[in-house]
């Protein structure tokens, strides 16, 4: 995705890495509310009249984000084709927060000094502390006036998504009713090749191939984990050794029958950090890779010097990094491979990354905005038609020019394929810009364009979705909203947990033997359990069966 983006997010992914989507209006740059403007005059001949909507584009709107993530730092508005398009045409001009690095902390001064932004960009899991505070605006008088959420959503995925007062807070970001996702491994084309294309398909493979890559090739990383701090990389890797899931290392739990269980228990999981510390000991993974940043793994997948690339979300680097090697060498560039299995596994059971129908993470809007109306007008219009196709392929009149008969799909112009290069570089902006991804309308466009053009004309990040990454991503839907708030004793633990599961992973990683993998594992269980798992993992429990009562009943 968690791209998880999360960024693609990508990722993202997951952390993902799509765009944002908008209410259709053609190009005019009016408001882009044109299913409102056809809801109201509905409305009209049946005698009711309208509640006044907001229309972007009349007047400034002008509001202060803050994205709360330590890595997050939001693209200037106005710095690309897309932002200025929409802040010329639309009046919405969008100024960020930053964490600085320090986001828990960030947030909690806001909260504690009442200096709140008008929109905030989080995790779900963080949104009761800020409700529970009455810190929100509830978006239940906006839905039918705004209809984009609950057209492309629906009443399902808004209801699973309201708070316990019943009241709706959170606008979603890459929710979707169909598979998605970017996790798996991206190869170097130039040193494959050169090495003579061997089969890479199974963990012994993948193994072999690390090896041959030190041998040959000194200056270059044999698998690049991408940030493997948060474990981008490495829970690829794990999905490698278990059939039918990957949807546990996010969790910090296993499924075992109809309860959550203890992850450093789970034998795949222990089997696969043995891999994983096996490739580190080796130098078969890049030796920084707890400490390093996205922009040092961007430049070595740009440059060409990784040999595997491994993420949540690694399309959103690589599409670039393919576009550009390419330039200069046509045997050059990168491909997707089907996920690595272990030998007697069934390839097909394997999915290395997750999708679920309420996406990635949510946008809040405080009670600190002046207009928070105008704010969610914004957010459904930018979830819609047009909005999404700005985000994902620029400003009408370039990447494309007006609609289908249907009112929503773009009509790509010619330089949608002959400036590749340039709409990957405009798209590497923009993912960072979409808060409010709309998955279905996005990759249902692309996929129904790309597939009617030849292989070597297709978007790089599409074709590989549409081929891979969408058929081996398992939906865990079931698994949201599982989580405790954090002032709560179960989220005290929860916290502990995931405090020891980061610490216990890096130990693992720089383990000497199997043995001691083993033993780090069953350190941890006994810390794990000191610290109060089994409480967590009952309530985690809870949550999950109510999940699955409540989709059962719907």
């Amino acid at each position: 995705m968690k791209a998880k983006s999360k960024l693609l997010v990508p990722i993202v992914s997951a952390f993902m890495a799509v765009s944002l989507l908008a209410g259709c209006s053609g190009n005019s740059g009016n408001s882009g509310n044109g299913e409102t403007a056809a809801n109201n005059k509905t409305e009209e001949n049946s005698g009711n009249k309208p509640a006044s909507v907001y229309e972007l584009g009349k007047e400034q709107l002008d509001f202060t984000l803050y994205g709360h993530y330590d890595w997050y730092t939001m693209p200037t508005w106005g710095g690309d084709i897309t932002s200025t398009w929409i802040r010329d045409t639309k009046k919405v001009n969008v100024k960020p927060i930053h964490s600085g690095g320090a986001a828990p902390q960030k947030l909690n001064t806001m909260i504690a000094t009442g200096d709140l932004p008008d929109a905030i960009w989080l995790e779900r899991v963080d949104v009761e502390k800020l409700r529970s505070a009455d810190l929100l605006v509830p978006f239940d008088d906006y839905l039918e006036k705004y209809p984009n959420l609950k057209k492309w959503l629906g009443e399902e995925g808004i209801n699973m998504l309201r708070s316990e007062d019943g009241k709706l807070y959170q606008f979603p970001n890459w929710y979707t009713k169909q598979p998605n996702g970017n996790s798996g491994y991206v190869v170097n084309k130039k040193i494959y090749t050169e090495l003579g294309s061997p089969k890479l398909e199974t963990t012994d493979d993948l193994y072999n191939y690390l090896k041959l890559v030190k041998e040959k090739y000194p200056n270059v990383v044999p698998y690049e984990p991408h940030l493997a701090k948060d474990g981008q990389g490495l829970d690829v890797l794990y999905s490698a050794f278990k059939e039918n899931d990957q949807k546990f290392p996010g969790m910090r739990a296993v499924p075992n029958g109809d309860k959550l269980t203890s992850i450093f228990l789970d034998p795949q999981y222990r089997e696969s950090l043995q891999y994983t510390a096996k490739l580190f000991r080796e130098k078969l993974i890049t030796q920084d890779a707890m400490t390093q940043t996205i922009d040092q793994i961007t430049e070595k997948v740009m440059t060409g010097r990784v040999a595997v690339f491994a993420a949540a979300s690694p399309t959103e680097i690589a599409m670039q990094a393919h576009a550009e090697l390419v330039k200069n060498d046509p045997e050059a560039g990168y491909f997707m491979i089907w996920p690595i299995h272990k030998e007697g596994l069934d390839k097909n059971k394997i999915f290395p990354g997750t999708y679920g129908m309420l996406g990635w993470n949510v946008t809040v809007i405080t009670k600190k905005a002046k207009n928070p109306e105008a704010i969610f007008a914004f957010y459904d219009w930018l979830t819609g038609a047009e909005g999404q196709s700005a985000l994902m392929w620029g400003p009408p009149g370039i990447y494309w020019d007006g609609v289908e008969a249907d009112g929503e799909t773009p009509i790509f112009t010619d330089k949608y394929t002959s400036e590749a290069g340039e709409l990957a570089k405009l798209q590497g902006i923009t993912t960072n810009l979409n808060w409010v991804g709309n998955t279905v309308f996005l990759d249902t466009t692309k996929a129904k364009f790309e597939a009617t053009l030849p292989v070597e004309q297709q978007n790089w990040s599409t074709r590989y979705q549409r081929e891979i990454t969408w058929k081996t991503q398992s939906n865990a839907t079931e698994f949201i909203n599982i989580d405790p708030q954090p002032e709560t004793e179960e989220g005290i633990i929860r916290q502990r947990i995931e405090d020891l599961y980061l610490e216990v992973r890096a130990k693992a990683l720089f383990a000497k033997s199997d043995a001691d993998v083993l033993a780090i594992l069953d350190q941890a269980e006994k810390d794990a359990q000191a610290a109060g798992y089994d409480k967590l993992l009952a309530f985690k429990t809870t949550k999950w069966q109510e999940n699955l009562a409540k989709m059962k009943a719907q």
